[in-house]
């Protein structure tokens, strides 16, 4: 995997953990669901696993996958691409 793809994925991941965590119900399951905190998000913030979990947990419910999708502007198989990408 070439360096400009990973930034690429990389960046796209930020965006949805962004979209994710501005959405009250989202970011409230999503905390729920992954035992994180803020501040642990916060620390992790470039960690590329992180960034996976955060499209994996919108991939287990596909209506959040798709808005957080269309809120960034990309298609929901750019997301899952580029999880493939930071796994």
């Amino acid at each position: 995997m070439n360096g400009a793809t990973h930034n690429d994925a990389e960046t796209l991941a930020l965006s949805a953990l962004a979209a994710t965590l501005t959405d009250e119900r989202r970011a409230e399951r999503f905390l729920s669901l992954t035992g994180l905190s803020p501040d642990g998000i916060r620390s992790r913030i470039g960690d590329p696993s992180l960034l996976a979990a955060c499209i994996t947990f919108l991939e287990a419910h596909e209506p959040d996958l798709i808005a957080v999708a269309e809120d960034i502007g990309v298609k929901p198989e750019d997301l899952l691409r580029a999880k493939a990408e930071l796994e």
